[in-house]
């Protein structure tokens, strides 16, 4: 394997990306290589199609370049991503999704260049197993889940990293209660606002929030739901907030693009996802100064505290979750105290300028023959994103 010396110049990174859609893993890789300094790192993309992410990776200087990524790479796209490793001196090739890592893992060996897959995932997909074992590539995990599962595979400790997904904290913040959802929805300025904030698909679980919301509304009556978010379940939401005739209290509002304008309009922030690895909404909300009430599913139980920034529940638990959402609507005190406590968790466990030191510190680390600490060291940072 090549080894550089990063006084020589700056790291050549590529990175293969296997959507197109900005969702969770894409707004992890836009955030990360933004904030990746430019005088260490150069970084060069590799996307299946044209989008609003390419524009976006294009606007903070990446270099990108489209091709077919899938599950059994063509050649087409693995002569085009060995051009670019050579043409571009590529020093480390970063993967993200079991497609991606499955093209890195081919470049990696017939250019001898070293190679990481994030898995995303609360788990490690059976791909991404064999690829590394197939290929020698290093893995990095954002779930604890999946970090034990691959030790439990046999992946070893120094080809493996648990790195958290983190928010910038400068962006996300407590701010002075607005009105801005209570004026789209025409609602009161004064009424209590609970919200669900992702893609409105099965995995997120959005028709038990609209359970939860028909649950709570019993014994809240002032109080307001709504769904921030596009998908393909809308119209089946909206059929179900119809037949119950909870259209003045349950409102859909869409995709919103400016999150900071949402989270000072709640009280309460609910994910009831069957689904997860380490949410952003989560980390976002709770860095924003509120409490959440959630399903207990992959890395969600490594963010949440449960008692000190928010209440978990078991996935389909419709009426514990409503429970929560009154206990907390109920208490001002306890609400306004477990939001305090879910930033500073935060600005402690999740801030992005730590994670992407932590990123770049192993890709860094690559460039030198392979990452760098002992299994105490893998396991340390574990415990610490986990407390």
């Amino acid at each position: 394997m090549k080894i550089i010396s990063t006084a020589e110049g700056p790291i050549n990174l590529l990175e293969i990306i296997g959507a197109s859609i900005v969702g969770g893993m894409e707004t992890y890789v836009l955030r990360l290589l933004e904030r990746l300094p430019q005088d260490t790192f150069r970084v060069t993309c590799l996307c299946v199609a044209e989008g609003k992410l390419t524009s976006q990776l294009r606007d903070i200087g990446c270099s990108v370049h489209i091709t077919p990524v899938t599950d059994e790479p063509d050649w087409q796209s693995i002569l085009l991503g060995s051009s670019l490793v050579r043409a571009d001196a590529i020093d480390v090739i970063h993967a993200h999704l079991p497609n991606a890592h499955s093209l890195a893992g081919i470049l990696s060996r017939l250019t001898d260049t070293p190679a990481i897959a994030t898995v995303h995932g609360r788990y490690l997909s059976m791909r991404d197993f064999e690829v590394h074992k197939l290929m020698n590539t290093h893995i990095n995990v954002v779930a604890k889940t999946a970090y034990f599962q691959a030790l439990t595979l046999g992946v070893p400790s120094t080809k493996l990293r648990f790195i958290p997904n983190g928010i910038d904290t400068k962006i996300f913040h407590p701010a002075p209660k607005s009105n801005y959802l209570h004026s789209l929805i025409k609602i009161p300025p004064e009424a209590p606002l609970v919200g669900f904030i992702g893609r409105l698909s099965p995995e997120k679980g959005p028709e038990m929030f609209v359970r939860v919301a028909q649950l709570a509304h019993k014994r809240l009556k002032n109080c307001h739901f709504v769904l921030v978010g596009e998908g393909p379940m809308r119209r089946e939401l909206q059929n179900e907030i119809d037949q119950h005739d909870l259209t003045g209290h349950i409102h859909m509002v869409g995709l919103q693009r400016d999150m900071t304008k949402i989270y000072p309009c709640l009280d309460l922030v609910v994910s009831t996802s069957y689904s997860e690895a380490m949410p952003l909404v989560i980390v976002e909300a709770m860095a924003s100064g509120l409490p959440v009430v959630a399903t207990n599913v992959g890395g969600v139980v490594d963010i949440v505290e449960v008692g000190g920034t928010g209440l978990l529940k078991q996935p389909g638990d419709t009426e514990g979750l409503a429970n929560d959402v009154v206990t907390l609507m109920t208490s001002n005190s306890t609400r306004i105290r477990m939001g305090e406590a879910a930033r500073k968790r935060v600005e402690e466990k999740f801030d992005l300028s730590d994670i992407v030191a932590q990123t770049a510190q192993v890709l860094r680390s690559l460039t030198q023959g392979g990452i760098k600490g002992s299994d105490a060291d893998t396991a340390k940072g574990y415990r610490k994103a986990r407390s």
